[in-house]
């Protein structure tokens, strides 16, 4: 590895544990986490958002307001707090691996992997939990479920714990159905 790539490594874990420590001073590790994974994936989706948090020609004070309206409306004072401080702090580009390595340290914390579960439709936190103990059986370990809706997979859902991936998707049993034709 370069050692920039060490450099960028380790910025990227050095803010991951400071909105870890705030989440955690504040009691607020869990609702924290999985707001911050709720704002990377939509992040990930508009690039209009990604613009305009990255545009370096826009006055920060502009992003963080950007930040405040579209986080502030669904998260806790806090998440929207640590986004606009990523944003503040030049780290935009970054926004996504920060968030996805915080959620990382807080689920092992609790001694979990994160499961990354996409699914068709939302699911209640019953399903989570049925979810999460199929998982853990399935991988032999702990995980800490983090679900976003894709209606694009139709039906079923798609789970990544680390390297693992379990497709139970809809659109992936076409694919294959298709081949087989």
């Amino acid at each position: 590895m370069t050692g920039s790539a060490e450099g960028t490594n380790d910025r990227v874990d050095g803010y991951a544990a400071a909105l870890l420590d705030a989440a955690r001073g504040e009691g607020l590790v869990e609702r924290v986490s999985n707001e911050l994974f709720h704002f990377a994936r939509a992040y990930e989706r508009n690039d209009g958002l990604r613009s305009a948090l990255t545009n370096q020609d826009l006055p920060v004070e502009k992003r963080q307001s950007i930040v405040e309206e579209v986080v502030g409306k669904q998260a806790s004072p806090l998440t929207a707090s640590l986004v606009s401080f990523l944003v503040g702090a030049g780290r935009a580009g970054q926004l996504v691996a920060i968030i996805d390595r915080m959620v990382k340290l807080a689920a092992a914390e609790r001694r979990k992997e994160v499961a990354e579960v996409r699914s068709a439709t939302p699911l209640d936190d019953d399903q989570q939990s049925r979810l999460a103990r199929a998982l853990s059986s399935a991988l032999d370990k702990q995980v800490d479920v983090k679900v976003t809706v894709d209606p694009s997979l139709m039906g079923g859902i798609i789970a990544r714990v680390g390297d693992t991936v379990i497709d139970g998707s809809v659109r992936h049993r076409l694919d294959k159905l298709r081949e087989s034709l």
